[in-house]
Parts: C-alpha cells; sequence; structure tokens
C-alpha cells in the first residue's frame, strides 16, 4: 500500500481525491508573436499516475509543462490545476498551488552561489520553520538514496550534469508535493544513471501517489514509465493512449516520430547500424592499431587532481586521424576533462598530452591557438549562442570574426551548412524565439563551418528527439566522411555510440576501463562495460 506523504509547505492539508483529475487542459492555445505554438490542446492527467508527453523538439512540449503550473498562461482554453483555473486566480492562489506542484527544469535552475545541501533544502528553508539541522537531515537521506552523499557540502560548479540533474530532482521532492512536473528528466544521464531515474520516479509515483507529468525524448524510458502517453504534433495532441497504442498508432506524425525511435535499451542481441559506411566496404569498422592509422593526439599517463579530487588517474589514449572516436562513461567519470586535456584547455597535473605532434606543455597560448585550438572545432553541451546575434549571425561568425572572406563566400557556406542541419528556416530568428533543440543544431553548425580538421562533440544527441538524434549521427559520421575530419565525441547515449563509433574508450572513475571497436567492448569479459553498455536492458 502506498504511504501518504504530509506535503512539508502546506502540513495538514487535505490531498486532491485519487478518483478527480489533477490537471485538466480545455482548448489551449498559446502564441509568441506570430508563432501559434498550441492550438487547441486538450488533455487530462490522471491522479496518481505517470503521463508521459513526447513529441518533436519545438513542438511546445515545454510550453505545455510550463502551462500545467501557471508558469504560462493560455491566450484561449482553460487549465484546471487542483480544479482551479490557473487564468481566473491571481498569482498569489498560484504561488500556493505550486507548493503542491513542482518542477524539475531541464537546465537544473540551480543557484550557483549555494551549496548542494541548500539548494536542496532552499523550499523548506524559505516557505517552512524547520530548524536548518532538520532540513540537513531529510537533505542528507535524499542525497544518499541519489547516490550523492558525498556531494551534500559542493557547489553547483563542481558537478557533472548528471549530478545537477539529480540535484535538482531531489530539490523538487523534498517538499513532499503531490505532483511532480519532469521536462526531460533523463537529458545528459549515462544509461546507468536513467535507469536509477527511472525507478526512482517509478518507486516515487508508486509509493507516495505521486502525479508524474514527464516531458522526454527518451522512449524506452516512457516505455518504462508510463501509464499514458501523448504525443504532441502540430500546435495539438495527435494521439494518446498506452505506450504501445500509441507508437502503433497510423497517424503520421505519429510514424515520423517513432520511426527513429530506440523504444528499449541495448540488448546483448542489438548489432546497430553505421548510417553511412566510413571505413571501407564493411559497415563493422576495421580494428584501431597504432601501426595501422596515423594518429592525430595522444595521451600518455595522463593524471588531473583538482585539490583533493583525482578525476584523472593515468590514461593511455590515442585518437586515430579521420576515425570517430567516443568516449563513454558514468556522469563524473572524467570525460570532459579528458577532452578539454586535448584541446589544450586544461594542463595536466602528470603525463603528456600531444595533438597533431605538438607536446602541449611545450607550447605558449599563441602557439597553443595557432598549431592546435584554431584546428579544432568545438561543440560543448550548451549550445553558447550569441543572444544578441540571429541565428544567420552566429553561425556566420566563427568565417567573420578575425578572417578577411568575401561575404558572397560565407553566405554561402552559411547556407549549406544551415540546409544540412536542418535550420535554414530559423535563419533570422533569435536564439531566444528558438527551442532547445534547435539551439543545439545552431551550435553544431556554427562549429562545423570552418570545417576543422578535429571535430570536438559534447553530448551532441543530448535533449535530442528521435527523428534529430538520427540527423546529428548521420551529419558526425558525414563530416567525417566527406571532409576528412577526425571527430571525438562524448556520449552517453548508448544507441548512437555503436551507431557512428570506430573506436569506442570508456572511462570509469578516472580510469581507461577499454579502447576498442564497437564488437570488441561487446565481447568484453569486463562487468562494469558489460553493466553499463546494457544499462536496462531487462525490459518493462
Amino acid at each position: 500500500m502506498a504511504e501518504t506523504r504530509e506535503n512539508l509547505l502546506l502540513p495538514g492539508a487535505e490531498r486532491w481525491p485519487a478518483d478527480a483529475p489533477v490537471i485538466e487542459l480545455s482548448g489551449v492555445h498559446k502564441s509568441f508573436g506570430d508563432k501559434h505554438v498550441l492550438r487547441g490542446v486538450d488533455l487530462v492527467v490522471e491522479t496518481g499516475r505517470t503521463t508521459v508527453i513526447a513529441g518533436q523538439s519545438g513542438s511546445g512540449k515545454s510550453v505545455l509543462l510550463k502551462m500545467m503550473n501557471g508558469l504560462e498562461l493560455p491566450d484561449e482554453g482553460t487549465v484546471k490545476l487542483f480544479g482551479q483555473d490557473l487564468a481566473a486566480i491571481g498569482e498569489r492562489a498560484r504561488t500556493e498551488l505550486r507548493k503542491r506542484c513542482t518542477m524539475v527544469f531541464q537546465n537544473y535552475a540551480l543557484i550557483d552561489s549555494l551549496t548542494v545541501a541548500h539548494n536542496i533544502g532552499f523550499p523548506l528553508a524559505e516557505n517552512t520553520r524547520m530548524k536548518p539541522a532538520e532540513i540537513r537531515e531529510l537533505v542528507a537521506d535524499l542525497l544518499e538514496m541519489l547516490e550523492l552523499g558525498h556531494a551534500i557540502d559542493q557547489m553547483p560548479a563542481s558537478l557533472s550534469g548528471g549530478m545537477k540533474k539529480r540535484v535538482a530532482l531531489a530539490r523538487a521532492v523534498v517538499t513532499n508535493p503531490e505532483v511532480v512536473l519532469f521536462d526531460e528528466p533523463t537529458t545528459g544521464l549515462d544509461p546507468v544513471m536513467i535507469e536509477f531515474v527511472d525507478e526512482l520516479i517509478r518507486r516515487t509515483q508508486t509509493q507516495y501517489e505521486i502525479t508524474s507529468v514527464i516531458i522526454s525524448h527518451d522512449m524506452a524510458s516512457n516505455r518504462r514509465l508510463a501509464d499514458k502517453m501523448a504525443i504532441l504534433a502540430d500546435g495539438g495532441i495527435v494521439e494518446i493512449g498506452g505506450f504501445r497504442e500509441v507508437i502503433e498508432s497510423d497517424h503520421p506524425a505519429v510514424r515520423a516520430f517513432v520511426a527513429d525511435a530506440v523504444v528499449a535499451r541495448m540488448s546483448r542481441d542489438d548489432t546497430p547500424d553505421h548510417p553511412v559506411d566510413v571505413v571501407g566496404e564493411e559497415a563493422t569498422p576495421d580494428p584501431i592499431a597504432a601501426d595501422a592509422v596515423e594518429v592525430v593526439a595522444r595521451v600518455e599517463g595522463l593524471h588531473k587532481s583538482f585539490g583533493d579530487n583525482h578525476v584523472l588517474k593515468g590514461i593511455d589514449l590515442a585518437i586515430p586521424k579521420e576515425r570517430i572516436t567516443v568516449v563513454i562513461g558514468g556522469s563524473g567519470s572524467g570525460k570532459s576533462v579528458l577532452i578539454k586535456h586535448i584541446i589544450g584547455l586544461m594542463r595536466p597535473s602528470k603525463g603528456r598530452v600531444e595533438v597533431f605532434g605538438h607536446d602541449l606543455s611545450d607550447l605558449g597560448a599563441r602557439e597553443l591557438q595557432r598549431e592546435v585550438q584554431s584546428r579544432i572545432g568545438m561543440l560543448f553541451q550548451g549550445a553558447a549562442l550569441f543572444d544578441s546575434m540571429t541565428v544567420r549571425q552566429n553561425l556566420a561568425f566563427p568565417l567573420v570574426e578575425g578572417r578577411r572572406q568575401k561575404k558572397k563566400s560565407v553566405a554561402e557556406r552559411v547556407d549549406e551548412v544551415a540546409e544540412r542541419l536542418h535550420v535554414t528556416d530559423i535563419l533570422d530568428r533569435m536564439p531566444s524565439a528558438i527551442s532547445n533543440g534547435q539551439r543545439k543544431r545552431v551550435g553544431l553548425a556554427r562549429a562545423l563551418i570552418t570545417r576543422p580538421e578535429i571535430m570536438v562533440y559534447d553530448e551532441p544527441t543530448t535533449g535530442q528527439d528521435p527523428i534529430m538524434m538520427r540527423r546529428v549521427d548521420d551529419m558526425i559520421v558525414e563530416a567525417a566522411e566527406q571532409f576528412d575530419i577526425t571527430s571525438v565525441v562524448i556520449s552517453h547515449d548508448m544507441l548512437s555510440t555503436f551507431r557512428i563509433a570506430d573506436q569506442i574508450a570508456m572511462i570509469y572513475k578516472g580510469e581507461l576501463r577499454i579502447a576498442g571497436t564497437p564488437d570488441e567492448l561487446r565481447a568484453s569479459d569486463d562487468d562494469e562495460v558489460q553493466r553499463f553498455i546494457y544499462a536496462g536492458a531487462g525490459g518493462d
């Protein structure tokens, strides 16, 4: 039997009845300027169950989620939360309702100046008379459940993306709300942690009678979690029902969305395909041998510490020229730190980093920029667009800044890369007017526009819907093949990894656990390797 938890922000308040819908949307329309995002949305969220909303990037899912707790109000139609029309009540009343309905934002929304403990305990410290020691005890218990007990006094800046996601989740549930709205809860997490968060959401929903509404591109998670799933397309709900019922729908928008969706984690029988053959006639990559392939970058005995935190522990890795190397590993394992050494953004505590034949420790700042960094393109996990520039100006910036290229040449290159990455229709928009998925594509286009010799991708498919994930995978492979680019990709997505990789390197707790071809990883007898690449393969 489920345990009913008292809302710590509203002690003694009566919970919403299980037989009444907790959220109801009727004929909801929402526009931003000339962009009509939602066009007559009807949706009922049943109490105590998990409703998943899926759809392509830019379809309006996040806007719809913000409607549910009054962060956005409809232009037409009604949105009811706990039976109250959110547009008909004042902001003070909406704030009271939000004490019963919390939200986990996609970008974490942590307060950078507060420790993990104070971030999580913030709602209780600000809105209750609980003693600091009581709050800290609750926070500590949550962090232990999230396997983050060691991070209780750390600052957000010291956390990986996956750790920040768990801290945001802890803050959302610490008050014991009745409803939790999740905006892409597994985005940026490794497969093991995705399985962990899936189970945490499911356990919370069943044991404590939480109603969950989840915006998610991860169809394998959706399969595990959804009591009901809705597909949002063309401004409306085009299909709704059980997971299997929805993905078997004949609606064209649903068929297009699920065509590239992975509805289960990799199993040991899977052999993901290479979308473009980049290594010859066989789809399976050739073995990567030091004496058979030219090496464009190499790290030897690489150690990196930050105070007492020993992040990298003797890494030896060769990056073969004109191949795709994918670096995998759990959140906080040291993947991004390794890549930043190859780019020259960090110096080793011990060991050696060589790129394009240069020992980076021997180069001054000017030489490093000229001989190495100018030849490397980068796409970090955040798109880092210039908010004051249009998309077109953002794409052109690397060609214009510090270079003397004719306007016609720049314009042609911008049009070419925009078409290939499907952002032509947003070239004249500002970054604030496009979706997170579109921002990712624009960032990727800007990184590729200089045609670098090495292209570094930090989680390029994070936050993308299945259609765009396939397109980004294809783009990485096509760029490597057509422009003779060496690609280094940090990834948590195993299907994407095995789809594109010539070499896969797995980092585990700061050590290189294995480096080899996809087939070599599948055949590995290392339990940690098997656990990571097949996490969540066990079905429902």
